[in-house]
């Protein structure tokens, strides 16, 4: 692995070189706006804009169904685009391969506050509306439904927050997916460490005295110091950065490098809201209510989903046809990260497309 993939580890997928299987379809990048889109806080926007990227096209049989739409969902901090990176495309979207996008119309939406949709940073900076998980998916759903009339899918594959957004679809609208795959998270509140690291985040900007209640005119920079430290912990993977970086030398120059990528793509509005959006993330009761196959998929190196918890496998006892699956840690694993590693997991969501036919 080299020191490119060791900079993929970080939790905020900011550097990945988006490209696309040569010979998959060409990605179609479009937008759509929501009107009066209400949020949960009471809040309204007159415009939302939900820009999202699409692979291939949708086939309806029939009756007017479509058979083969898969929705895709990216991490805070992440877009759509990310899922066009050589180590997920061209794994999954190219000739004959699991999503194949000659087959299947692929969805990778930016969600709200994240990417080229509507975000603080675009104007209104702390005066945007305080969305949430609930608010994002509600979001999803309306520019599948009302955007690209797409009234089924077959697959909702997830990562991280993504993961997490995956829950709330197969709780919400359980009938209007064939199979779900959430990758690196857990379906119960943001406790414990998890809470923890994130509060810090959410306070290393707040506190700042140059972050001025969200209407700076230069980045906080101290507050997005402190903020990218905690985000490179978060999204590490101690087994290939101590074979990467086996020296203090190598190690300080990483820091020293990330650092700066990190710092020059971060806005303190932007990375505030999306951190805060898990406030009232809580799928735990509302599991049984999933009835398609779920193939769940964490790592045993991911900082933020720990193993030692035992909570995915409690939880997913409580989903009708649910499996849940440990990929133990090695070289080959990126931490939290792993989730974008299709390599790795691809043989599950083999199984989880046969089982779901």
């Amino acid at each position: 692995m080299g020191r490119r993939s060791i900079i993929a580890l970080l939790l905020f997928p900011l550097f990945t070189i988006f490209t696309h299987s040569q010979s998959a379809p060409p990605p179609q990048d479009g937008d759509f706006v929501l009107r009066d889109f209400h949020f949960k806080s009471g809040e309204t926007l007159p415009e939302l804009r939900m820009h999202y990227t699409t692979l291939g096209k949708p086939v309806r049989d029939a009756k007017g169904r479509v058979t083969n739409a898969v929705l895709i969902l990216h991490g805070t901090g992440g877009t759509g685009k990310q899922f066009l990176s050589p180590q997920f495309a061209d794994v999954l979207f190219g000739p004959g391969q699991l999503l194949d996008a000659n087959r299947y119309y692929i969805i990778l939406p930016d969600n709200i506050g994240h990417g080229k949709s509507s975000k603080p940073s675009d104007g209104m900076h702390a005066h945007f509306p305080q969305y949430d998980y609930d608010d994002m998916v509600l979001a999803q759903h309306d520019l599948l439904t009302q955007g690209l009339g797409v009234n089924h899918l077959r697959l909702i594959l997830g990562t991280s927050m993504g993961c997490m957004h995956s829950w709330v679809w197969g709780e919400t609208w359980p009938d209007i997916m064939d199979a779900l795959m959430p990758l690196a998270c857990l379906p119960v509140p943001i406790a414990g460490r998890n809470r923890i690291w994130r509060k810090m985040v959410i306070d290393g900007i707040r506190q700042d005295p140059e972050w001025k209640n969200g209407e700076y005119t230069t980045q906080p920079r101290a507050a997005l110091q402190i903020d990218t430290d905690f985000l490179i912990i978060a999204g590490s993977a101690p087994i290939p950065m101590q074979k990467e970086l086996p020296g203090r030398d190598a190690a300080d120059k990483y820091l020293d490098e990330t650092y700066q990528r990190v710092l020059a793509r971060l806005d303190a509005n932007d990375l505030l809201y999306a951190v805060n959006s898990s406030r009232n993330y809580d799928p735990s009761a509302g599991l049984g209510k999933i009835g398609v196959p779920v193939m769940f998929v964490n790592s045993a190196d991911d900082f933020i989903n720990p193993p030692d918890l035992r909570i995915a496998e409690k939880e997913i006892k409580n989903v009708k046809k649910g499996r849940f699956v440990l990929i133990p840690a090695s070289d080959q694993t990126h931490g939290h990260g792993t989730h974008t590693w299709a390599a790795i997991w691809q043989g599950y969501l083999k199984e989880l497309l046969e089982e779901s036919q």
